[in-house]
């Protein structure tokens, strides 16, 4: 390496690039201050081995505080990226260094042996529950005044294998032998076997989890939970899920519980923005990433404000509300029956509980009144609203769509409708506040009460309530959310056959939980391919705060550094595809055909072409227009699960050239590699701004409109400008590659009062050169001859 910088002997490669080595330096100072890198670099940058590399060096730096590296990415693509490329780190470190120490994190349903092979009544759908119910017991047997130990348990698992073989050796079984011979009946993963029984239902006497009993039985006097992981991660390197499983699960170690030990040991931790940003995660398992010795490292983060925007919201569920009406009850019963004269043996349990909780009886009864209460003014808001807009509901439930009742008036951060009706209902500040303590004492009552594997309704009911109660109306929207069902159990009459109901608690400006957040970690680094501009990002994210309090954030921006004669980049004026212009899907305006015919001229070249449409409804009308007049195959993106997804990204790969229609807001624009030779031109349909008219938008940008004065093009425009950005950033992605990049609309093309070429960075609007729609034609044949 030219300079040979300190960082040289962790970088995964000989040789960085000029942009890769500028951007290291930069995010090592940052953090040196306490302070983060925002940095947007196209594809070719190698971001990623840029702040592995980063941050590797302040963690091995012995005059440095950092003590990890803690990866967060929203795309499992990039997730794959960051464990390769600290491999490649790994696979190239001088002679005598020890390994960089990695580990991934995933959920439960990923790592539990059970859930992996569907056995034990455990699959991928109950493993939650299932693994809560299976812990407790676990726990309650060996814990203190238990009845056994977890050696003991262990045992007991093992030993059934002993019967299961002596079992099978004596009816002359061969389950499971590949000699002919008995063998015992051992729960394989993943085709490793592990010393236990392939179903919790053999053991005696009571269910529970050998796993987890056999990590309890390998965690010292002390209580150090990193001695009971049954390998070496140091020595290893990095271990993925699948290793995870292998190695604990063989040893009969619970790999969930093994990798909560590992969490704050190793040097670099890749998860995603549960990890950081989510309440109950960080409270039940990272917390212990989240301080001023971890070096963060945040990707996709032109994301970050959506994504954690969701994660810092809340809600209740018409349901929830009922399950924790009846938990509240089944908790009281017993004392009523009591006082009835009716004997209960339960009674005495009750009172136990709600004298160590400090909750009282009065207060079950008012919580569970203001439930119930609360139920009849959803169905009598619900039932008011449909009867107004539908009044044929009755007759046409498979009719209708999602929809959402404000709570209040989106640009008026007044007091909520829900609010306002228990106040004059008589349910007042005490039955709020204390409703999380009345769920949780219910959830203690009924695990005691009942062996039965369930997540319990009341806790988190009263926790949301609570924050309903307390958060603010200026940043939080109020509104009932309507989603569609089908539910038979429900009466014909009733729409709660039709929809499921959830009181929302939405926060419209997540930007101080943002920012709160990342002010926790040590510093570290921000990046996307697409973060400009950097003010707006700064803004929404918090990092302004940050600066503001003396840690710095330092900017880069890099673009593409591939062979600029291998790409032709158009910003074409053709007229604005808003939705006043191009009307509804089928009408043959003038902007609607002038966006379909520049839309032809390029999916006619060769090779594979990508078009995003604003929506699904575009999608489907382009996919149509598109399919009756070209030669080549026509495939079709429609919202689906991400089975069906992959299947249609394995059919647009193979075989000859297709054309690939999709919605600008799905998920085959970004994340996705179309490395090679998978895609030779993307086209963008106008600007995906979201639909302004539902409420909660409206919300947003009123509430951004408070903060930053520019709510629209803050909350709207900018997001819908980078994820054309991020579509068209498919086509070149290695330095041999060719390909045709167009922004399809006016707004692209030129200033005007709506435009957003000014949210484009510098370098793409000097690329982007406009072009008329009748120059379009031309301008490719230019390309494609060299001229």
């Amino acid at each position: 390496m030219t300079d040979d910088p300190r960082w040289a002997d962790v970088f995964g490669h000989e040789e960085p690039y000029p942009e890769q080595a500028d951007g290291i330096d930069a995010a090592i100072d940052a953090a040196a201050d306490g302070g983060f890198l925002a940095l947007e670099g196209a594809c070719g940058t190698g971001k990623t081995m840029l702040a592995l590399t980063a941050g590797i060096d302040r963690v091995r730096d012995p005059d440095s505080d950092f003590e990890r590296v803690f990866v967060l990415t929203s795309v499992k693509q990039q997730l794959r990226q960051f464990e390769t490329d600290l491999e490649t780190i790994n696979a190239n470190l001088p002679n005598g260094y020890d390994p960089v120490s990695g580990l991934t994190l995933v959920g439960k349903a990923d790592v539990c042996p059970y859930a992996r092979e569907n056995r034990g009544g455990i699959d991928r759908e109950n493993v939650y529950e299932r693994c809560e119910g299976l812990r407790e017991r676990t726990r309650n047997l060996v814990g203190e005044g238990g009845e056994t130990t977890a050696g003991s348990l262990a045992s007991e698992a093992r030993s059934q294998q002993v019967g299961l073989l002596d079992s099978g050796a004596a009816s002359g079984s061969d389950a499971g032998s590949t000699d002919g011979g008995a063998a015992a009946d051992y729960l394989t993963v993943d085709g490793e076997p592990t010393p236990y029984p392939p179903d919790t239902e053999t053991f005696a006497e009571t269910e529970f989890c050998p796993f987890y009993a056999g990590f309890l039985d390998d965690v010292p006097d002390d209580g150090d939970p990193m001695e009971a992981v049954p390998f070496d991660a140091t020595e290893l390197g990095h271990v993925d899920a699948e290793e995870l499983v292998r190695l604990s699960a063989g040893h009969g170690s619970c790999p969930h519980s093994v990798m909560g030990a590992l969490v704050p040991e190793v040097e670099v931790v890749i998860g995603n923005y549960y990890h950081a940003f989510d309440p109950t995660t960080t409270a039940t398992f990272t917390g212990a990433l989240i301080d001023d010795s971890t070096f963060l490292v945040c990707d996709e983060a032109h994301m970050l404000e959506p994504r954690v925007r969701d994660l810092v919201s809340d809600a209740v569920a018409d349901a929830s509300l009922r399950d924790a009406v009846s938990e509240i009850t089944r908790v009281v019963q017993p004392l009523s029956f009591e006082q009835g004269g009716a004997e209960s043996e339960d009674a005495d349990l009750v009172r136990g509980e709600l004298e160590e909780s400090d909750v009282t009886v009065e207060e079950l009864e008012a919580v569970r009144e203001f439930y119930a209460d609360l139920r009849g003014e959803i169905d009598r808001r619900v039932t008011a609203r449909l009867d107004r807009d539908r009044p044929d509901w009755r007759a046409s439930m498979r009719e209708l769509e999602d929809d959402e009742i404000p709570l209040r008036d989106p640009e008026d951060p007044g007091e909520d409708a829900i609010t306002a009706w228990a106040n004059e209902a008589g349910h007042r500040d005490r039955v709020w506040s204390r409703a999380p303590a009345v769920g949780a004492t219910v959830k203690r009552v009924l695990d005691s009460l009942s062996a039965e594997d369930k997540r319990r309704a009341a806790p988190g009911v009263g926790r949301t309530l609570n924050a309903w109660y307390r958060e603010g109306h200026t940043d939080f929207f109020r509104a009932v959310d309507l989603e569609r069902t089908h539910d038979e159990t429900e009466p014909p009459d009733s729409w709660r056959r039709a929809y499921n109901a959830s009181l929302a608690l939405y926060n419209c400006l997540p930007s101080g939980p943002i920012g709160e957040r990342l002010g926790e970690f040590g510093g570290g680094v921000v990046m996307s391919a697409t973060l400009e501009p950097m003010d707006v990002f700064r803004e929404v994210t918090g990092l302004d705060h940050l600066a503001d309090r003396g840690r710095p954030v330092v900017e880069r921006t890099y673009g593409l550094s591939f062979p600029p004669e291998n790409r032709a980049s158009f910003a074409v004026d053709a007229p604005k595809f808003t939705h006043a212009n191009r009307g509804a899907p089928g009408e043959r305006t003038d902007a609607r055909l002038a966006h379909l015919d520049a839309a032809v001229t390029v999916a006619r070249r060769d090779g594979n072409v990508l078009v995003g449409a604003p929506n699904y409804a575009e999608a489907a009308w382009f996919a149509d227009e598109l399919d009756a007049r070209l030669e080549k195959p026509v495939l079709l993106d429609e919202s689906s699960d991400d089975r069906e997804t992959e299947s249609l990204k394995d059919a647009f790969f193979a075989g000859a050239g297709k054309v690939l229609v999709t919605s600008l807001r799905g998920t085959l624009t970004e994340g996705v590699d179309y490395r090679g030779d998978r895609l030779a031109a993307a086209i963008v349909c106008g600007v995906p701004i979201i639909n302004t008219a539902r409420p909660r938008t409206r919300a947003v940008i009123a509430a951004y409109d408070r903060r930053f004065e520019s709510g629209f093009e803050t909350a709207l425009t900018v997001p819908a400008v980078r994820k054309a950005r991020q579509a068209i950033g498919r086509v070149i992605r290695g330095p041999d590659e060719r390909g045709v990049r167009v922004l399809l609309d006016a707004r692209y093309a030129r200033e005007s009062w709506n435009g957003v070429r000014e949210y484009l960075p510098k370098h793409e609007r000097e690329e982007f050169q406009p072009v008329s729609t009748d120059m379009l034609s031309l301008a490719l044949d230019g390309f494609e001859t060299g001229e």
